[in-house]
């Protein structure tokens, strides 16, 4: 063979594109793999959570009793509060970062990978992280005589609103981490849900808060997200107040998911 036939056939050489698919389930495989290998950003999101149910149910189970009646279940009240803290927050961003820092970000710009899967992949990822974050929890409240009145398939539905509410939060730290690429930012993006958790329901039914907390739990979205979850333990299908929590699901991602998407076409064209 010729030298010029092995320029042109060195030539002829080139990365081909996997489809957007591929593309997205190799990013989330990686992410996935990735999360045994990282367990002090996993057992915070998990103790945390377990550790709140008990104590606020150790604590405050008998106020809440000899306030809403008998016939209250406080365990069943808490449980959704104990699932929002285990779902939140949790997201691949830290480790996006360090892709970022150590340049493996950079050489995947270089191939002709989905420059949306670079980040859908990592928020599939997230999604299945989520959902498992909340058996455990689950099964907490099952040992306690924590019920579904809609039984299995409101325990499916009780995990994925969960899990999208998760998913949805989870662009806010990817902003950050696209925006930045700083660990410090990132970390510190959970403190933006500490006003959503308590200026809520988070430990008395709406109609016992009264005051200015009472007027800013009405507009705060997770009231109607821990409304949803809680119907599906304690009254079953309500369709009003599930929808009430789609919508609070629906409309945090209509602000994090814009950001997040902003914040990888800006770090593509810088790149």
């Amino acid at each position: 063979m010729s030298v010029r036939a092995d320029v042109r056939e060195a030539r002829a050489i080139h990365a081909r594109k996997a489809g957007f698919l591929a593309d997205t389930l190799a990013i989330a495989t990686r992410a996935v793999r990735a999360i045994p290998r990282e367990p002090e950003a996993i057992i915070p999101a998990l103790v945390i959570p377990l550790f709140f149910f008990v104590v606020n149910v150790g604590a405050l189970s008998d106020v809440a009793t000899a306030a809403g009646g008998a016939d209250f279940n406080y365990r069943a009240f808490q449980l959704p509060v104990a699932i929002v803290f285990a779902v939140t927050g949790v997201s691949r961003a830290a480790a996006l970062v360090t892709d970022i820092q150590d340049g493996y970000f950079d050489r995947l710009m270089m191939t002709p990978v989905s420059r949306l899967s670079l980040l859908l992949g990592l928020m599939l990822a997230d999604f299945a992280l989520v959902v498992a974050l909340t058996i455990p929890v689950i099964v907490l409240g099952a040992v306690v005589g924590v019920e579904f009145a809609t039984g299995l398939p409101g325990l499916v539905a009780f995990v994925l609103i969960a899990g999208g509410w998760g998913l949805m939060f989870a662009g806010f730290p990817y902003a950050i981490a696209l925006k930045t690429g700083n660990p410090a930012a990132v970390n510190s993006s959970f403190l933006l849900f500490f006003p959503f958790a308590f200026m809520t329901t988070a430990f008395v039914p709406q109609d016992a808060m009264t005051g200015w907390l009472g007027t800013i739990a009405t507009y705060n979205p997770v009231t109607y997200l821990l409304g949803a979850l809680r119907t599906l333990i304690l009254a079953g299908w309500d369709w009003r107040e599930i929808a009430k929590g789609l919508a609070a699901v629906v409309g945090v991602g209509s602000v994090s998911m814009p950001l997040a998407f902003a914040a990888l076409r800006g770090r593509v064209s810088r790149g």
